[in-house]
């Protein structure tokens, strides 16, 4: 079975811990379970004080069969981040706020440039998500819609950097969308003349939505996914919701990370669970040891700091 490990962004000596809690041991070839398999549901780089040793572990838990790891948002901005063009030339010529927390982890690897290339070669070729039996496993929201889009995009055998280049450079493609939506999820953006006063006198212009939600008649509130505030219970005008994707709870166990819920609560239905406890605040790191179970049972969280 497996343990579905939240958002590391750098934290390898919490990650350590975690694995120890978890059962595993350490060895020549990393750490490992006798029964079980770790997955990692992306953002492992970025923030943390040990990048580097961040990524050396996971990639040698997963070179040895030891885990699956899958990408977060943060792994595909900086694959952009190093693309070039057809004359050699970055892809990417000003730096913009999504890419202002990978300099921390470039600068790790400053005197390590061809590892860090190495690195980014094995981002490259990791999955947008894992369908196992009786679970699914993605970043930031499961869309059925969005996996067969990216699963047709893969199936055509398009190189990974091709791929990843139409991401940048056409992002209105229905491969981009996708990719978007699944590392991402979905935010309700704030039109110009509607202003909502959250719990803290902030005027957010965007907020995470609850994307499982059927949103008709839903407040606000109802429909956010913050962890660091609260908006009014007022209902959301139909005109300016977008599209999610309701889930039913007949559906596999979804666990996915990104939304960062700090002490929870990270079981969200019986079949929706967020591992991500955001390590770069909270100082939390937590993952949920699946045993073949078809409801979840927060018995099975287990948490490091």
């Amino acid at each position: 079975m497996y343990d579905i490990i939240g958002d590391v962004h750098g934290q390898a000596a919490l990650l350590k811990k975690l694995l120890l809690k978890l059962g595993y041991e350490k060895s020549e070839n990393g750490y490992f379970h006798a029964k079980r398999k770790a997955i990692f549901v992306g953002d492992f780089i970025n923030r943390g004080p040990e990048i580097r040793k961040t990524i050396r572990l996971i990639r040698k838990m997963v070179k040895n069969g030891n885990a699956f790891a899958i990408l977060g948002n943060h792994e595909i901005n900086a694959i952009l981040f190093h693309l070039k063009d057809k004359s050699g030339k970055p892809l990417i010529k000003e730096s913009r706020k999504n890419y202002l927390s990978l300099f921390k982890t470039i600068n790790e690897f400053s005197t390590y440039p061809d590892e860090w290339e190495k690195h980014l070669q094995w981002m490259r070729r990791l999955p947008l998500f894992l369908e196992l039996k009786g679970i699914r496993i993605v970043h930031a929201c499961w869309s059925d819609s969005a996996v067969e889009i990216v699963k047709s995009a893969l199936n055509e055998k398009r190189s990974r950097k091709s791929i990843f280049s139409e991401y940048y450079k056409n992002p209105k493609s229905k491969l981009s969308k996708s990719i978007n939506i699944l590392t991402k999820g979905i935010n309700l953006t704030m039109p110009s003349d509607l202003k909502v006063v959250n719990n803290k006198g902030v005027v957010p212009r965007e907020f995470r939505l609850s994307w499982w939600k059927n949103p008709d008649g839903k407040t606000f509130r109802e429909m956010s996914f913050e962890s660091k505030y609260k908006l009014p219970a007022y209902t959301v005008p139909k005109e300016i919701i977008p599209a999610t994707f309701f889930y039913s709870k007949n559906e596999p166990i979804i666990f996915f990370g990104h939304y960062c819920r700090a002490n929870g609560p990270h079981i969200i239905n019986t079949n929706l669970c967020c591992v991500d406890s955001c390590v770069s605040g909270a100082k939390l790191l937590t993952a949920y040891s699946w045993k073949g179970e078809k409801v979840l049972n927060k018995k099975n969280l287990y948490q490091a700091n």
